[in-house]
């Protein structure tokens, strides 16, 4: 298994944190983000290779991070949030840079997940294969799931109805983007572009899928922070300090 690290976005909604440092390396708990994302994956044993894409804007700090830490990156190109691959553009781009078109992947994005990754993928090994899984989480309100990729699955957590942030959703249940694909899955990540879907949402590219092969959501009951604005940050920061027998802040700072 391979673990793919989706970090080629701008972070556009946290500027101005993210004029001149990317989203993923802003620090929270007094780590940059991407080291908890690290930590986690590093108690799957099954994932051999860590790869992460990023633009060309970033590649440097990216590159300069991941020196220490075993991690591949690659470089999309892409130099502002007008040219972006697309969370499913990059992912194509690495899959095809990297010949990972026969490999189990683990693909995240920058969620910072109270999440068991190896329970996780112990859980999709027992789902009936080749099929998709992916973490819901219940965020308990019809109003607040109108921001999120929602999922509706039936008695065996097979996703039936996937959608993004839906007028009317059909359940509270909303997708983080730790998704956990079979080869037979990863080969589709092209026709999927190749149709004219949507590269630039990770979840447009499970809501395809899911329709056509199986897909699983996985419920957990932990934290999750998607860090999309400032307040996101702060309440991230926050808990990930207290975990780290830090002092929480009023006002988040990179110092």
């Amino acid at each position: 298994m391979k673990a793919i690290l989706l970090a080629a976005g701008y972070g556009t909604r946290l500027r101005p944190l993210t004029d001149d440092r990317p989203k993923h390396l802003l620090p929270v708990g007094g780590r940059p983000m991407l080291d908890w994302i690290l930590d986690s994956v590093r108690e799957v044993d099954e994932v051999d290779a860590v790869h992460l894409v990023t633009n060309h804007r970033f590649a440097a700090d990216f590159q300069e991070w991941a020196a220490s830490r075993d991690v591949v990156v690659h470089d999309d190109g892409t130099s502002s949030n007008g040219d972006r691959l697309g969370a499913v553009g990059d992912l194509r781009l690495l899959i095809e840079n990297a010949g990972l078109g026969d490999q189990e992947l683990l693909v995240l994005g920058d969620d910072l997940l109270e999440l068991s990754l190896p329970h996780f993928v112990r859980w999709w090994r027992a789902k009936p294969q080749p099929a998709a899984a992916v973490p819901l989480h219940d965020v308990g309100d019809l109003e607040l799931a109108t921001h999120y990729g929602i999922a509706a699955t039936d008695a065996d957590d097979r996703i039936v109805h996937f959608v993004e942030k839906p007028s009317d959703p059909p359940s509270t249940l909303a997708a983080a983007v730790a998704y956990l694909l079979p080869p037979e899955h990863v080969r589709l990540v092209p026709a999927y572009l190749d149709e004219g879907q949507s590269p630039d949402n990770a979840g447009g590219f499970l809501g395809w899928l899911a329709r056509r092969e199986p897909a699983y959501g996985y419920l957990f009951d932990g934290y999750w922070y998607d860090v999309g604005n400032h307040a996101q940050l702060l309440e991230a920061d926050n808990r990930l300090r207290r975990l780290a027998a830090l002092p929480e802040r009023d006002e988040y700072s990179v110092s």
